[in-house]
């Protein structure tokens, strides 16, 4: 369990590499990482009720993911 919760744990670095790299493209895909953060919650919800943990776990890895990007959205780009 220590390693999946590590794995989930670099969800965020790699939310902010991924926000410093496509830059110019938040504040436009804002409506895309609000369905995937919705869309990984509702794998992850799923896939642990029905006992496959390796597709719960990426579904909430995609959604840690997609909500740093989404909220790196609202900065001014300081």
């Amino acid at each position: 369990m220590i390693i999946e919760i590590g794995l989930l744990m670099l969800a965020i670095p790699i939310g902010y590499l991924i926000a410093w790299m496509a830059r110019d493209e938040l504040v436009s895909g804002r409506k895309w990482f609000r369905a995937l953060i919705i869309l990984g919650v509702i794998i992850g919800g799923w896939f642990y009720l029905v006992g496959n943990n390796a597709i719960a776990l990426t579904g909430v890895f995609i959604s840690i993911v997609s909500f740093v990007s989404y909220w790196k959205s609202f900065d001014d780009g300081k």
